[in-house]
């Protein structure tokens, strides 16, 4: 409400700004004009006293008149200038606070959405691992059901674990994330690393697919890791059908790799394409959202896309879903013995 206030006062000064130079502009060009009306008749009454002319209508070929009329004119552009000069610059002065406002509206959202996730995020699994240690010093358990519920607990566990690297990962990426280059197997770690998402999301159905038997490529490790972990872990969490449906395809093209996650999830709209790449973006309203997460995944991805020199984009899985496609320049490379092979 006090932002809001401040806003409609901003306006008002602005139009009444805006007002008050459209008034005096006009009282100045008006006042601009009466001078040269009585200068004209001044310079007529001048001249025709020393009988230099022998009607008024001489004296509009005289140079004295001439003169006189550049320079009325000269003064005339010269409000008209600085009028729409100053108009313009109001209008984009306008422009500017409110693109502003607007951004810093969408940020205290973004804030907003962020510290009620986090706060879930954060709750959740602690009051579940508390949930189970009660449990397990209360009550006298078989050792199946004490096996089941160590299980809840390290699964809990390490949900704050990947959370707390999230949100030390995006710190560290806005202030001295560097890539540390080197040479990786592609198809044999995104192959991995499927299969350890399958291991993790048994429900699910994760297929690993490529174009090249042996591929290398230079990047951070742990990057790719991420890269991965995040963009699958959204497909199966936006999963529309059960079982939710991930491929990882991976594409040689010359000296770059092409990788794509494809899914059938429930899509994203074109404008919230523009968006989720926004750091603590997430579609919809946290009161009404069910899925988890913070809004981060995708902006570090985006980010450690960008480290490496590469690009991402989203599009439309066909029938339904999305697919996220990047674009690594790293200097892929195929071994020769491996071609030759493929050949």
């Amino acid at each position: 409400m006090q932002n809001l206030r401040l806003r409609l006062l901003s306006y008002l000064v602005i139009a009444y700004m805006l007002l008050a130079f459209s008034w005096w502009s006009v009282l100045l060009y008006v006042k601009n004009r009466d001078a040269f009306l009585a200068k004209s008749e001044s310079l007529q009454l001048v001249m025709a006293a020393q009988q230099e002319i022998q009607n008024l209508v001489e004296v509009f070929q005289t140079p004295q008149y001439q003169e006189l009329r550049e320079r009325y004119e000269r003064q005339e552009w010269m409000i008209f200038g600085e009028a729409a000069v100053f108009i313009i610059s109001l209008v984009i002065g306008v422009y500017m606070i409110n693109r502003g406002y607007n951004k810093e509206v969408v940020a205290a959202q973004q804030r907003r959405n962020f510290l009620l996730s986090i706060t879930h995020e954060l709750k959740s699994p602690i009051a579940s691992i508390r949930l189970v240690l009660e449990t397990l010093l209360k009550r006298q358990l078989r050792k199946e059901q004490v096996e089941h519920f160590s299980r809840n607990a390290l699964k809990e566990t390490d949900r704050l674990h990947d959370l707390v690297n999230n949100l030390l990962l995006a710190a560290k990426i806005e202030t001295a994330y560097q890539p540390v280059y080197e040479e990786i197997e592609v198809n044999e770690f995104f192959r991995d690393l499927s299969q350890r998402m399958q291991t993790k999301f048994p429900r699910a159905h994760i297929e690993f697919q490529s174009d090249t038997p042996v591929l290398y490529c230079k990047a951070d490790e742990l990057g790719l890791t991420t890269i991965g972990v995040n963009l699958i872990e959204n497909a199966i969490k936006y999963s529309a059908d059960e079982p939710a449906r991930v491929t990882v395809a991976l594409e040689h093209h010359k000296e770059k790799i092409l990788l794509e996650f494809a899914d059938n999830g429930l899509g994203i709209s074109e404008e919230e394409k523009k968006k989720i790449f926004q750091q603590f973006y997430r579609v919809g309203n946290e009161d009404t959202r069910k899925t988890k997460g913070t809004g981060l995944g995708l902006y570090i991805v985006d980010q450690i896309v960008r480290a490496h020199e590469g690009k991402i984009n989203v599009r439309d899985n066909a029938p339904r879903g999305t697919v996220f496609s990047i674009e690594l320049p790293n200097m892929a490379r195929v071994p020769a013995k491996a071609a030759a092979t493929a050949s």
